[in-house]
């Protein structure tokens, strides 16, 4: 008697016949093989909750979902992945292996002077590399490739710190008064490869602000993506941070200089003929940097770049609005207020 060949089969979705659906429900309970579970229950159980999560958030519609849309234009990554793992090396110099252990007191009397602008700029740079994640390996710019290497990097740094000493760097803030360039870190000093992690904020992306745009270095690579306050996990353990040496502006960074830095550098406003239809200058680029730089990007398909465009009309009436202007005061030109309040990140 030829015996049976039993063929192990992935159950269809949508079948409405008894196997396939007892196979649903055995792989969404995860049974074990001695209970008659499927072989690849522990992997496909994950594989049938996130997909159907997925058909639950591609069929949702509303705010959200265009805030969603949005922020994949720019990049950014709109499904939620809690909990990475995020293990990190410790301080140690660029280009170089981990020190033998944390550093106890790094050297913080003088920071180089950044913009909020050149910190997202520089933690988009690495968006864009999908720099892969390791707490070993240094990317061409000489830092480590992990959460805190990340935000070395970002800040413009002298060395990789690591989350036991990356609040030397900054001046502790409450959550209210975070602005594009802060950080959000957690620091567990009883096991810190266990839960630690550090994060860039990036601004805003909905009203309540109960969500923003959490730039960081994760398992795979660098993401950006919309995170709950302050995290999918340790949220309450989270403390927000702003780099000691942060200016205003969106240009270069300057010279190392003492800190803290506590007063912004003026920047004079270009004059009204810069902006509007047919303007195609630098000072274009710039406005559009900076409204990115505090959550414009959704206006921006492209660019932004020199020519002016309805992007940028539109995102700087946004910026206008947000600040409880009317009328005349918001008709999407920039004039010295708003210009003042972009280049020093007043305001919301």
């Amino acid at each position: 008697m030829t015996a049976p060949v039993f063929e192990e089969y992935e159950p269809a979705c949508d079948c409405p016949c008894g196997g396939c659906a007892e196979q649903r429900r055995r792989l969404a309970q995860g049974l074990s093989l001695r209970a008659g579970g499927h072989p690849a229950a522990h992997g496909a159980r994950r594989v049938l909750v996130l997909v159907t999560a997925a058909g639950v958030a591609l069929g949702a519609s509303g705010a959200g979902a265009g805030e969603a849309d949005a922020l994949g234009a720019d990049g950014v990554v709109s499904a939620a992945e809690p909990d990475p793992t995020t293990p990190q090396g410790v301080s140690g110099p660029l280009y170089g292996p981990p020190s033998a252990g944390p550093s106890p007191n790094p050297s913080v009397g003088t920071l180089r002077q950044t913009s909020r602008a050149d910190i997202i700029n520089r933690a988009k740079l690495w968006v864009n590399a999908k720099v892969p994640y390791s707490m070993t390996k240094y990317w061409s710019d000489g830092y480590r490739q992990d959460c805190s290497g990340y935000v070395s990097m970002a800040w413009n740094l002298d060395g990789n710190e690591w989350t036991g000493s990356l609040s030397r760097f900054g001046t502790k803030i409450a959550r209210e008064e975070l602005q594009p360039g802060d950080i959000l870190l957690f620091h567990n000093p009883s096991d810190p490869t266990k839960g630690s992690h550090v994060t860039l904020f990036g601004g805003w992306t909905d009203y309540t602000h109960t969500y923003y745009l959490a730039y960081e270095q994760t398992k795979p690579s660098t993401r950006a993506q919309s995170t709950p306050m302050a995290y999918w996990n340790n949220s309450a353990s989270y403390v927000a941070y702003r780099y000691k040496g942060v200016v205003g502006g969106s240009g270069g960074s300057t010279p190392d200089v003492a800190v803290p830095v506590d007063t912004p550098k003026p920047a004079a406003f270009p004059g009204a003929k810069s902006f509007g239809p047919g303007a195609d200058n630098a000072h274009v680029t710039r406005l559009g940097e900076m409204l990115v730089a505090r959550g414009g990007a959704r206006f921006y398909a492209s660019g932004p770049g020199p020519r002016w465009g309805e992007a940028d009309r539109r995102a700087t009436e946004a910026f206008q609005r947000a600040q409880g202007w009317r009328g005349a005061e918001a008709d999407g030109l920039p004039g010295p207020d708003t210009w003042r309040y972009l280049v020093n990140g007043l305001g919301k």
